[in-house]
């Protein structure tokens, strides 16, 4: 099993390399791919954070958290189909999610909650990956750092993520995988899920990573070679 850990990370890295120098492979690489990801035993819900009016913390820049949370969702998502994975995105574009007849902020905000964790259940054989920035009065802080929903299998993949994340981006980080506290997407889904925080706004030199788009593409590949190999070892199925 260490083994394979360790193998997974280089693995998924060569194909983000491929994604990065040779983005026409994709759609080859796609379609050849196809059965496997119609075969797929589970369907990876990538939730890009906040959105449309909410725009969540905001960098010292003016950067957006639901910005980067977007271009980090899509180079997941692009990635898992590089390696078969079935996925479906909560929102592909700056939008929010509310429906219905909202008049406040406070009343969009709570349908766009709803309707995520709706989306989420109701996919087949889900497992969810919320993408997330953090945010701290003091600039001192940074590290990416990954919470987990209370359902079963989501301890052991935000620990695996934490640790291909550590591996992959920051060495020095010693922030643990931690449960998830009062966060209503992760209190209601019914299937295994984390949220990554990917690093820090305030911190102006992880602020500056988080906008790079190499350092995007390895937060990509860490993340979905950590999921890759929950899905391969430690797989058991959620029924929604």
């Amino acid at each position: 099993m260490k083994i394979f850990r360790r193998l997974v990370l280089p693995v998924t890295l060569a194909l983000a390399v491929i994604y990065v120098f040779a983005f026409s492979l994709f759609r080859y690489y796609g379609a050849v791919t196809a059965a496997h990801v119609l075969d797929s035993p589970v369907t990876v819900v990538i939730d890009p954070g906040h959105g449309g009016e909410d725009g969540g913390a905001s960098s010292g820049s003016g950067v957006l958290e639901s910005q980067l949370n977007l271009e980090i969702s899509l180079r997941v998502r692009d990635l898992f189909a590089l390696l078969g994975v079935k996925t479906a995105m909560i929102r592909e574009t700056d939008t929010a999610v509310y429906t219905g007849t909202c008049n406040t902020i406070r009343e969009k905000k709570v349908s766009d909650i709803k309707n995520r964790v709706q989306m989420v259940n109701a996919a087949p054989n889900a497992l969810l990956v919320s993408i997330h920035q953090n945010y701290f009065e003091q600039s001192k802080y940074d590290g990416a750092q990954v919470f987990y929903a209370k359902t079963d299998g989501s301890k052991d993949l935000a620990e695996r993520t934490q640790q291909l994340l550590r591996e992959a981006l920051d060495q020095g980080n010693h922030r643990e995988a931690k449960q998830a506290q009062s966060v209503y997407l992760m209190e209601h889904i019914k299937c295994t899920g984390i949220l990554v925080e990917c690093g820090f706004l305030s911190n102006a030199h992880e602020e500056a990573n988080l906008r790079d788009a190499d350092y995007q593409k390895k937060l990509a590949a860490a993340i979905c070679a950590a999921v890759r190999g929950y899905i391969s070892e430690g797989w058991n199925g959620n029924e929604v």
